[in-house]
């Protein structure tokens, strides 16, 4: 320190010391840097603009189109296993196909609002393997008696366990949740919905890889490369090359059914391949529509019910993810407390609604749709709302339905593996809006991102096929809720962030964490898009109380 005073005692008065150098920052010196962008500006139509009607129309078949891959899956899965005929799967997926009708278009009226078709959900097949076995013991007269008591039961859990997503819903509980979200939290939910979803992807495109292969490379070329080379047809194949490319691999499977390629394989591989091994064209009805109770009057057990209410808190935390991934698909702003308390507490209703008509699962927000919105860069919410045209007629129209059922899964899965990703690459996205440089925030996301895939991966490994999962107490009902919830990777990585990001230096990091940006969207007045975005139509709002905004 006295070298330094003598040295600055040393100097002419008058001398005025050099300028300091400012040296650019590291990333602007090698190329540009991306502000943040609360709504994407690369899509060519957002929520509330729409296309010509013909282009809506077609876009509204091929959502029907993807969300049709998991209701047949679905069905597939659970009706042989209760003993039901062809006959009775294509009844399911009828009244699966008309309930998501229903549903979709009570969210984007009076719900979320957001372009989210509302399919058949796997997160209650836990609890529906759980009714099965059951009823393994008892004694029938024959199996579709066997089938019809288990579709009551899983009716009556339905009916009672959709009180809970009412309540949480409606009283805003689950938005008062919400408030401790911030994107820290958002960014490995959303992630992990797609991710999570990783077994309907390559693992079922696996299965006959010599279509489902193809498919994936042909609608890979197809949507992005193609579009590229003939620029004049570049926008028609970015929106329906997806038709295309299911119309194209699917002749080719029936070329290869046809010719007899499939005639001395295993039963699995005739399952998968084969485009007339579901037998649905046969079994559907010409003409059925589905009515309340159609199964017979539903059975009310407490321990069913309780294994249900743990598959709707599952529905719920993924559909909250889900319409995240929607509102920055859709161009529109990430949707606000209010807006997702009234979205679950409609989803409640729909599983009310579902538990009447005789689905055998609940439904929630369609991870898949979602994704199609990125791929088509077509967010129009009207295109979503004509989709359910297609539900209801051909959930009507059984043999018509039945046609587009017989498409092979691996067909579905190969498009999934495009469209789960998408979803989850927009979960990234919600990482802009925070400290990408902070090692907190880095330790969060790798914990909740690497415990959501491993913890559910544990339980989903160690179910059997009678849904018994590895938590075993002498409660069953205690059982199936803990191993639906934990079985659920999306469920997973919103409870361990939720926990850990509000815990952990919390009040010294909310600029870190993201939240100046997200507060004013949670709130209701917080920004002058939300009513733009999430407001009722036709004004209704004026009509219904506040509370139930």
């Amino acid at each position: 320190m006295v070298e330094t005073a003598n040295h600055n005692h040393g100097q002419p008065p008058n001398q005025v010391p050099p300028p300091p150098v400012v040296r650019p920052p590291l990333g602007s010196a090698r190329g540009p840097v991306y502000p943040p962008a609360e709504q994407l500006l690369q899509l060519h139509y957002c929520i509330h603009s729409n296309p010509s009607w013909l282009q809506t129309a077609v876009l509204g078949f091929q959502h029907y189109i993807v969300m049709l891959g998991t209701t047949v899956m679905i069905a597939t899965a659970l009706v042989p296993r209760m003993g039901g005929s062809p006959g009775d799967k294509a009844r399911v997926i009828q009244a699966l196909l008309f309930m998501s009708g229903i549903n979709t278009l009570l969210q984007t009226w009076f719900g979320s609002r957001l372009p989210t078709v509302m399919g058949p959900s796997f997160a209650y097949v836990i609890s529906v393997l759980a009714i099965i076995n059951d009823f393994s013991d008892s004694t029938f007269a024959n199996e579709h008696e066997r089938f019809t008591h288990t579709m009551r039961a899983i009716q009556g859990s339905l009916i009672v366990s959709s009180l809970i997503n009412i309540v949480i819903g409606y009283s805003n509980a689950w938005g008062n949740l919400t408030r401790f979200f911030s994107p820290i939290v958002i960014v490995p939910v959303v992630c992990l919905v797609g991710l999570g979803l990783f077994v309907r992807g390559f693992p079922q495109l696996g299965n006959c890889v010599e279509i489902g292969l193809p498919m994936l490379i042909l609608l890979v070329i197809g949507q992005q490369y193609l579009q590229h080379i003939h620029r004049a047809a570049g926008p028609l194949l970015e929106r329906f090359a997806l038709l295309v490319c299911v119309g194209i691999a699917w002749s080719f499977a029936a070329i290869l059914t046809v010719a007899g390629a499939y005639n001395n394989v295993r039963e699995s591989t005739k399952s998968s391949c084969r485009t007339d091994h579901s037998f649905l064209m046969s079994s559907a009805p010409w003409i059925k529509i589905p009515y309340p109770f159609q199964w017979g009057t539903p059975i009310f057990r407490a321990s069913h019910v309780f294994g249900m209410m743990g598959a709707a808190l599952v529905s719920s935390a993924e559909s909250t993810g889900t319409f995240y991934a929607a509102s920055r698909l859709a161009g529109a702003t990430a949707p606000p407390g209010h807006v997702l308390s009234r979205s679950i507490g409609l989803q409640g209703v729909g599983q009310l609604l579902e538990g009447i008509f005789g689905a055998v699962v609940g439904t929630t927000a369609a991870v898949e749709n979602v994704g199609l919105l990125g791929l088509t860069r077509v967010g129009s919410r009207r295109a979503v709302q004509i989709s359910t045209a297609f539900m209801f007629f051909f959930s009507i129209f059984g043999k018509f339905g039945a046609f587009f059922a017989s498409i092979p899964v691996p067909i579905f899965a190969a498009i999934y593996c495009v469209l789960y990703g998408i979803v989850a690459a927009t979960g990234i996205s919600f990482m802009q809006f925070a400290n990408n440089n902070s090692m907190r925030n880095i330790y969060k996301l790798g914990l909740s991102l690497f415990l959501g895939m491993s913890i559910s991966q544990y339980f989903v490994m160690n179910t059997d096929a009678s849904g018994h999962g590895p938590v075993k107490t002498n409660g069953g009902w205690f059982d199936d809720i803990l191993n639906t919830i934990f079985s659920s990777p999306p469920t997973v990585a919103l409870i361990v962030g939720t926990l850990i990001d509000n815990t952990l230096e919390a009040r010294h990091s909310v600029e870190e964490r993201g939240l100046p940006w997200l507060i004013p969207f949670q709130r209701r007045k917080g920004d002058s898009r939300n009513d733009e975005f999430y407001g009722y139509p036709l004004r209704l709002s004026e009509y219904i109380p506040t509370r139930f905004l």
